[in-house]
């Protein structure tokens, strides 16, 4: 990566340069061969510049963060994406970002990524986020891709399962699924189940794709063409599963540790917010559920579908403490049937909470990765937002699949 050009990512912040995490946002940004460039503005705008917005804030830090967001959609600042971040304690500061987000994305076509940083506020933390606005602003022409094209593989290694596909001339020939013990070892089955089904060799592949979060391992020992984060390459994989890839389209891809939400336009991601509180809001605070309730976590679906949430006490975002919560409510007599509901409904409450609104959501709602299978999430999530919710077929696949897509865009070059 660092052999591409330097992308100038546009810092708007309300004082990450002296909040204790500036010196990870540099990191993180040298990492990606990423500039950060703070916009500059004319102070005599800071007192009037909440017209531009509806918006009125106390705070001459966050007047100045929408004025640099200003600077950034009037050209004065050159810059090829938008990062930006406040501190998450902050109340009118989330709102401010919000507002912030929302100003760019409708005045400009920069890629725009939103974060709240904490104290403890890490580089690896941040790299997902970063790595994918870099990629945006890299590689859109890629990212445009709509067909696959040759024999590709694609290898998604994930936080609790590795996927594996392989494709010839735009249709899934072969897939593998295993959990994610050893990194290398767990990718390594999950291609050669692949390239058992599709009845090819190792050396037939014309290229592989690697993403998730052992991508930089698996990728440098199958010797990838591709490399690249689980934000671009898991919304690619949604629209192109769901046959969405023109227009508007908004992906929620609910993983194993963390979750998603992405916007999406023509196939290519414009904003996007990952991560949570807590694994609360995630597929491993389900497995958990289906754990305690004495089941497969392929039952835990068709369980939720017969009962009803709102007949057990939800009140944390923890997952230690939502699971304290079920146990509580089975030991008050609610069925396993309701409590199924309820971890269901948990989940999609948070991600609507902590994450919808950091995206403008648009139909259509794609659902994906692995907690998708479960029935009982896409019925929670639909009625919750009242709207169709789309789950495409293979769509816990979506990143090696959308890995193998983009890799056959190599072939070309």
């Amino acid at each position: 990566m660092n052999e591409e050009a330097v992308v100038k990512v546009a810092l708007v912040s309300c004082g990450s340069e002296y909040a204790g995490v500036q010196g990870e946002l540099d990191s993180v940004a040298t990492s990606v061969n990423a500039k950060l460039i703070y916009p500059e503005i004319d102070v005599n705008v800071l007192d009037t510049i909440g017209k531009d917005f509806g918006l009125e804030a106390a705070s001459p830090d966050l007047r100045l963060m929408m004025a640099r967001a200003k600077a950034v959609v009037e050209g004065i600042s050159d810059v090829d994406g938008v990062f930006i971040t406040s501190c998450f304690r902050c109340a009118e500061a989330a709102i401010v970002r919000n507002e912030v987000r929302r100003y760019i994305n409708r005045y400009s076509t920069l890629p725009v990524i939103s974060y709240s940083f904490t104290e403890r506020t890490t580089a690896a933390t941040l790299m997902t986020r970063m790595e994918a606005l870099t990629t945006i602003a890299r590689r859109r022409h890629l990212l445009a891709r709509e067909k696959q094209s040759g024999l590709t593989a694609g290898i998604d290694s994930g936080s609790t399962t590795t996927k594996a596909v392989i494709m010839r001339d735009n249709e899934i020939i072969g897939s593998g699924w295993v959990p994610t013990i050893k990194v290398i070892d767990s990718a390594t089955e999950a291609f050669n189940q692949a390239l058992e089904e599709a009845g090819v060799k190792q050396e037939d592949i014309q290229a592989i794709g690697t993403t998730g979060y052992g991508r930089f391992l698996i990728g440098e020992h199958f010797n990838a063409k591709l490399i690249q984060e689980e934000i671009t390459v898991n919304s690619k994989g949604a629209v192109y599963l769901a046959g969405k890839q023109k227009g508007s389209a908004t992906v929620i891809d609910i993983g194993g540790m963390d979750n998603k939400a992405i916007s999406v336009e023509d196939g290519i991601p414009g904003m996007f917010t990952m991560g949570g509180i807590c694994a609360g809001a995630s597929g491993r605070f389900l497995d958990m559920t289906a754990k305690r309730l004495g089941i497969d976590i392929t039952e835990l679906g068709s369980l939720a579908v017969k009962g009803m949430q709102d007949k057990v006490d939800m009140n944390s975002y923890c997952i230690v403490f939502g699971i304290q919560s079920l146990v509580n409510s089975l030991a008050k007599g609610s069925t396993p049937e309701d409590v199924a509901a309820a971890a269901c409904h948990s989940v999609v409450e948070q991600i609507f909470e902590q994450q919808l609104q950091e995206v403008d959501v648009k139909e259509p709602l794609i659902l994906v990765g692995g907690s998708s299978l479960i029935e009982g999430v896409p019925k929670a999530l639909g009625e919750l937002l009242k709207i169709n919710v789309l789950v495409p077929p293979n769509s816990h696949l979506i990143g090696a699949v959308g890995s193998a897509l983009l890799a056959s865009g190599y072939l070309e070059e």
